[in-house]
């Protein structure tokens, strides 16, 4: 008897092994998505555990460049804004320093404490150079013009000017230099030829007044607060753009202005591939497009005719890149 139930027991636990035998190979069948033997899937889960640290290692090698920045507020780091996604795509990652207002950008340029600076044009930047011996900034990319304007509530074009009307300028060198020569360019004025040697002027250099204009000379704060004392008056776009100002515009300079805005970086950088990725997204079609329908003329791209660039630019430059002195 007890031998018998022993059989029994025996035969049941056979039966149910093979029934759970059964059930696991139809469960790996189902996972695998295949009929065939356990060999070849072994094969494929072994080769896909090897891609997978293969890739992850790919993606952890992958660099991100972070370039320390200081730019003006207004284009200056709305246009790095733009082209940052761009940037992003080829690992570059702008870190915003400073907006220039505290005037230490070109010595943290020049020491190395920042990859580059946007906020000033050559001219200035000359100026520093001469003032403080830092020889080693360098321009590589003129990027865009903030044209000095003169604005008026009073008329709609500069055809309406009269003669004696009054404009307020800014009083400050190059700016003066900046308006006078509008002026200037308008026949309202004729200024002495060293003016335009020298990109500095005052009142003292207009040789003939054609119109008679009374001018102010006021410091650029106070030019758009008190604009109705003048018939019209001459501004930055940067005053004009944080003032949102809405004055009717009568004349401008022009994409050809030496005072465009610059890329400053210093020496050991100008081949920089990330700062040089900076300045071409700066430069494309799709960035010249941006500045021209979001600013509505208060800022144009700068001209790429390569005007200002020296006559036999490093080979190591795109054909937009100028290293100026």
């Amino acid at each position: 008897m007890k031998k018998e139930w022993t059989k029994k027991l025996v035969a049941t636990l056979a039966t149910l092994t093979l029934a759970a035998s059964l059930v696991a190979c139809g469960a790996k069948a189902d996972s695998t998505k295949t009929v065939q033997d356990d060999a070849p899937a072994k094969e494929a889960t072994t080769a896909a555990a090897e891609e997978q640290p293969a890739a992850a290692a790919e993606e952890e090698t992958q660099e991100i460049r972070t370039l320390h920045v200081i730019a003006s507020l207004v284009p200056h780091q709305e246009l790095l804004e733009f082209i940052a996604p761009k940037l992003l795509e080829r690992g570059i990652v702008l870190e915003i320093d400073g907006d220039g207002e505290d005037g230490t950008y070109n010595e943290k340029t020049s020491v190395g404490e920042i990859d580059f600076n946007f906020v000033q044009h050559q001219p200035y930047l000359d100026s520093i150079i001469e003032a403080n011996g830092w020889d080693n900034l360098k321009n590589v990319g003129d990027i865009h013009i903030e044209p000095i304007t003169a604005y008026s509530d009073k008329y709609a074009s500069v055809e309406e000017v009269q003669k004696g009307d009054v404009v307020a300028i800014p009083n400050n060198g190059t700016n003066e230099y900046r308006a006078l020569k509008i002026l200037a360019n308008n026949g309202f004025i004729k200024l002495d030829a060293t003016a335009d040697a020298e990109l500095s002027a005052s009142v003292d250099d207009i040789v003939e007044n054609t119109y008679e204009l009374e001018i102010v000379e006021l410091d650029a704060a106070q030019i758009i607060p008190t604009k109705d004392d003048y018939d019209f008056f001459i501004t930055n776009t940067n005053r004009a753009l944080e003032a949102g100002l809405t004055s009717n515009k009568l004349f401008a300079e022009d994409e050809n202005s030496v005072y465009a805005n610059i890329i400053t970086t210093s020496e050991d950088k100008v081949n920089d591939p990330a700062i040089l990725a900076v300045v071409e997204l700066l430069l494309s079609d799709e960035t010249r497009a941006f500045i021209n329908e979001h600013y509505n003329g208060a800022v144009i791209p700068a001209a790429l005719d390569g005007s200002s660039s020296p006559d036999s630019p490093s080979d190591a430059y795109p054909s937009f890149i100028t290293d100026k002195q």
